[in-house]
């Protein structure tokens, strides 16, 4: 085989798909390149040297041997195989969603340091954390501030005004998506897009924008959250990254159903009343 026509990278597998008999499309993230669509041949045999090396999350090193349409996986070797993914079923549902987030996100041929860096991250603070859905939030909000889409969480995002949510007789705030954050009761009243947020649920969103990963699984950092607040972090940031794309996740809808049929039947959110119109 000419070496001209090899090349190595690093990458992240964010999706697969059979063909023929025994190869395999791969889509990965890669830092040079951006997102890549390759094809690993023969990897679905048994006698493979690659198949184990080219599961979804894993962190690989690949060879690539340059054809007239997909790129050929010629050799591989996994640098991280976040092995807690592949044994916990949250942990997977959301390393998927992560995948689909990131493939959304990525240009095809377009280097993205930055935004591969942000999903070997990711995946290992979905690996490692006590509390996976507290690290996916963490993750949107990294991302949209890395795509250009951070969300007001601290001023009104039509004025500018602070908007307090230390006031004990404030309980909910509102969130425009069109506008990009929280508004102002003033500027609430003239948004068609508004929907209220609990106030302890703003509260632990600004805390996961200003503080780093460790810094908020530190057992301290962090106030111990109910379900309810959970779900509605969870709730504002689906919402909004429905707005940003454009559309809603294949993923969300497995997510959704797996907190429905989940185990901790806890306390459900309750529903905050509307804002007033004037």
């Amino acid at each position: 085989m000419n070496r001209v026509r090899l090349y190595s990278t690093e990458a992240i597998i964010l999706r697969r798909m059979d063909i023929g008999e025994a190869d395999r499309i791969l889509t990965i993230m890669t830092p040079e390149m951006g997102k890549l669509r390759v094809i690993a041949k023969g990897v679905r045999k048994i006698t493979s040297r690659k198949a184990g090396h080219v599961e979804l999350f894993m962190r690989v090193h690949l060879l690539l041997a340059r054809a007239r349409s997909l790129d050929i996986v010629s050799q591989a070797e996994t640098l991280e195989t976040y092995r807690p993914l592949r044994e916990d079923l949250l942990r997977s549902s959301l390393a998927h969603y992560f995948s689909e987030l990131i493939d959304v996100f990525a240009q095809e041929g377009s280097e993205d340091m930055a935004l591969y860096n942000l999903l070997a991250e990711g995946l290992g603070w979905l690996s490692q954390s006590p509390n996976p859905e507290l690290a996916a939030r963490y993750f949107e909000l990294r991302l949209l501030t890395l795509a250009g889409y951070r969300p007001q969480l601290f001023r009104c995002a039509r004025s500018g005004n602070p908007v307090d949510a230390d006031d004990p007789s404030v309980r909910f705030v509102a969130f425009s998506p069109a506008a990009g954050g929280v508004l102002s009761p003033a500027a609430a009243a003239q948004a068609r897009d508004t929907f209220t947020v609990q106030v302890e649920a703003l509260r632990l969103l600004r805390l996961l924008q200003i503080h780093s990963f460790e810094e908020i699984s530190t057992p301290s950092a962090l106030p111990n959250p109910s379900r309810a607040v959970l779900i509605q972090v969870e709730q504002t940031m689906r919402r909004y990254l429905q707005f940003v794309l454009e559309r809603s996740l294949r993923s969300t809808h497995f997510l959704r159903q797996l907190a429905r049929e989940g185990v901790e039947a806890q306390e459900q959110p309750i529903p905050p009343p509307p804002i007033s119109k004037p």
